[in-house]
Parts: structure tokens; sequence; C-alpha cells
């Protein structure tokens, strides 16, 4: 399909301190709300295959060992507006049973009801994949989800 599943579905976010992040099969997305009139001079992101740190204006935003690994080549961070920045990061393990749980270890949690949408959303995601002739962006799932869903690979087509 022509319009990306998030696009067309929403994402589920989880609210931090300092703004929020959300995930897809593939990515993580950091938002961070900075005061307006930030320069990109003011930003310092390091963003490493196992860690983050992030410094606005000399401050300390956030620091710390990942939750699961990233392709740091891949990562990338943009100012927007100069008020938003934002951090995309490309997961190693790209599947749908990898929902993280955190966006650093121990920091950053979702709440239970935040992780069970994410997953929901992950699984629906990798059907979308798996069946792209039909739109899942507004499906509603229950029963098994977690993990990624059942496993239908050895169905035969």
């Amino acid at each position: 399909m022509s319009v990306h599943f998030d696009e067309r579905s929403g994402v589920v976010p989880c609210q931090t301190p300092w703004g929020c992040w959300y995930q897809t099969m593939e990515e993580v997305f950091i938002e961070v709300g900075v005061p307006n009139g930030t320069s990109a001079k003011e930003v310092k992101c390091r963003l490493g295959a196992r860690d983050i740190e992030l410094h606005v204006k000399g401050k300390e935003i956030f620091k710390g060992k990942l939750f699961e690994t990233t392709v740091s080549d891949e990562a990338t961070w943009t100012l927007e507006d100069k008020c938003l920045i934002r951090i995309i990061l490309m997961k190693t393990n790209r599947e749908a049973g990898n929902c993280w749980s955190s966006l650093l270890e121990g920091e950053y949690c979702a709440n239970a009801w935040v992780q069970d949408q994410m997953q929901r959303k992950l699984t629906l995601e990798r059907f979308q994949r798996e069946n792209p002739g039909f739109d899942f962006s507004g499906a509603e799932i229950s029963g098994n989800f977690a993990g990624g869903g059942p496993d239908f690979s050895n169905l035969q087509k």
C-alpha cells in the first residue's frame, strides 16, 4: 500500500517527562519538546547501537543503555521548528514480537495498558505486511497477540 501503516492507524505513544517515544516493527521514535528558539548548535545527541545520550543547552535530557540494540549508523535526529527534537532509531530485531517495554533499561517504561496497545499495534503491522492486499489500519485485535501474535508460517497457501 502506498501509505505507511502508522500514518493510517496512528501511533501508541509512551509519555515521558520530556516528551514521548513510540515504535513500529522496524523503528523507535523519540520526540523531545525543547524551548522555542533552540538551535542545532545547542543540541548534543549521541546515538550508539546500545546507548543514547541527549543534552540541550548544556542540560542532560536523558542518558543510558537502550532497551535493545539498534543499527547506530542508521540512527538520525532532527530539530523541527526550533522546538521539537525527533530521534529515529532502527531496531536490529525487526520482528513483531520485539516490542520494547521501555526506552532505556529500567527507565521510561510503558505502563501495562500502553505496553498492551503497543504489542497489539505491532501485531497488526505484522499482519499488514504479511497480507498487503488487506487494510488492517482500523482493525481491533484480541486473543493471542503477545509476542507478535500467532505463527501462521507453517500453513500452506
